[in-house]
């Protein structure tokens, strides 16, 4: 893939965006605050027209910026949501997502581990459903490589791929690779572990070409400006991998950092019945193939039903059969308390000014 597609696909997680669709002779509009990979027109487009309605999507990036954003607006402006899923809890305890019907929501086709229903409800209520998730992990170019080596997470910050090496400027992931490389349990961290998760981020950035966003640590590696990206997966060369066959993900022996996110109603909506459906189509197997294999980024669809509506090449692009080992060696991001969170964000602010 060039560098102008790469950009194009990932340019929306750059900086908020709005982004509509449909013409305005839609009968019904909906409003919906979400991540990137939602504003592929092969997704949208079905539901508009089957429920004539104009879809509204707003993007944007990381929770944070998420509730800045509902914290700024009127109660009925937004419908939808999509949200990392262990912070769904955040949005319920604000009073920002409502109840959904739990029978018109079955798991049946969603990994048990994916459900988090610690996540996603409260008692007999359900309040979000996972929709999509993937890895923060290591992607590599396996032709200026050698794959054995990126088994082993601790290569990260040994000198044999010294300033080879891109990091993905997000502290949660990349501060819990590191936790994990180190025999610790992300869901576990306190602040006695960050000393020496700090020592070893040190040694990583001591490696390090450079250290950026989505857009440009994708690009550097695209382009070959680096061999390997710490905090990358599938979502960053599944996606790629037809027209470069030399970019690769792994999870080490040591694992990855799973990511989720779901997706639930605003409990003000002013379109209620019509979110809900919008909800249901999202995670709905053919919707879920199209989230899936979105032009923004790539990952393993909730619902393992979506496996009809894909190729087997797009399986093999996503590890579709090696999902069963990947969940379990694989952890949640850290949930820190707001201490501990603000202890983590010194260090990566020490790690990126070092």
């Amino acid at each position: 893939m060039t560098t102008l597609r790469l950009l194009k696909g990932f340019a929306s997680l750059a900086a908020i965006t709005v982004w509509m669709t449909a013409s305005a002779s839609a009968t019904e509009e909906l409003n919906a605050l979400v991540w990137c990979d939602h504003t592929d027109p092969a997704l949208i487009e079905p539901f508009e027209k089957q429920f004539d309605a104009k879809v509204n999507l707003k993007v944007y990036e990381g929770t944070g910026a998420g509730l800045a954003i509902i914290e700024q607006s009127q109660p009925g402006d937004w419908d939808v949501l999509v949200i990392d899923g262990i912070d769904v809890p955040r949005a319920i305890d604000a009073g920002i997502l409502g109840p959904l019907p739990k029978a018109e929501f079955p798991m049946t086709d969603v990994d048990p581990v994916i459900q988090m229903p610690e996540a996603h409800s409260r008692g007999n209520a359900l309040y979000a459903v996972p929709e999509k998730y993937g890895y923060n992990t290591v992607s590599f170019n396996k032709d200026k490589v050698d794959p054995a080596d990126m088994n082993d997470m601790s290569v990260l910050w040994g000198e044999k791929y010294k300033g080879r090496i891109a990091v993905y400027d997000y502290y949660l992931p990349v501060e819990g690779m590191v936790a994990m490389g180190l025999g610790k349990t992300t869901a576990d961290l306190s602040s006695s572990d960050l000393a020496e998760i700090k020592e070893t981020l040190f040694k990583v950035k001591e490696n390090a070409k450079l250290v950026g966003d989505v857009v440009s640590s994708q690009t550097a590696l695209a382009t070959g400006e680096v061999d390997i990206l710490m905090g990358g997966g599938e979502w960053v060369t599944a996606g790629l991998a037809a027209e470069n066959p030399a970019l690769d993900w792994v999870l080490p022996a040591q694992g990855g950092v799973r990511w989720s996110q779901s997706i639930g109603v605003f409990k003000d909506s002013k379109k209620p019945d019509l979110a809900k459906e919008f909800v249901k189509y999202i995670v709905s197997p053919e919707a879920q193939a199209k989230l899936a294999t979105s032009s923004c980024y790539w990952a393993m669809p909730a619902n393992k039903a979506a496996g009809a509506f894909l190729t087997d090449q797009q399986k093999a692009a996503l590890r579709w059969d090696e999902q069963p080992s990947y969940i379990a060696k694989s952890q949640l991001y850290p949930a820190p308390s707001a201490e501990l969170d603000k202890e983590m964000q010194d260090v990566w602010t020490e790690f990126l000014q070092r």
